[in-house]
């Protein structure tokens, strides 16, 4: 059984964390636009394209911290001999294409 997600950590480097936080930085503004289109009776389908961009923007955001994950957290184990860690990516990817 893989322990619970809180009780492992990620050390990123400068560069994987500033790429993280302004793809986060971005979409949070994205959703302030939405809030502030609604506030201001846009039109549904103007609302609904931010929508989208903003659903695009996290889809991005979750490729780049698989991909990362995979490369270091996943790689790693797999050379420090937990096959567990399989497991608990193919559970994350079934979450993910729900």
């Amino acid at each position: 059984m893989s322990e619970n997600c809180c009780a492992k950590k990620k050390e990123r480097t400068e560069t994987e964390y500033k790429s993280l936080m302004n793809r986060l930085s971005r979409i949070e503004g994205q959703i302030r636009g939405i809030k502030n289109m609604l506030d201001n009776d846009a039109y549904c389908i103007d609302i609904l394209t931010q929508v989208t961009a903003v659903s695009s923007a996290l889809n991005s955001f979750g490729k780049e911290l698989l991909s990362d994950h995979i490369k270091t957290c996943v790689a790693n184990d797999i050379k420090n001999g937990n096959d567990e860690i399989i497991d608990e990516l193919l559970n994350t990817l079934q979450k993910m294409m729900r």
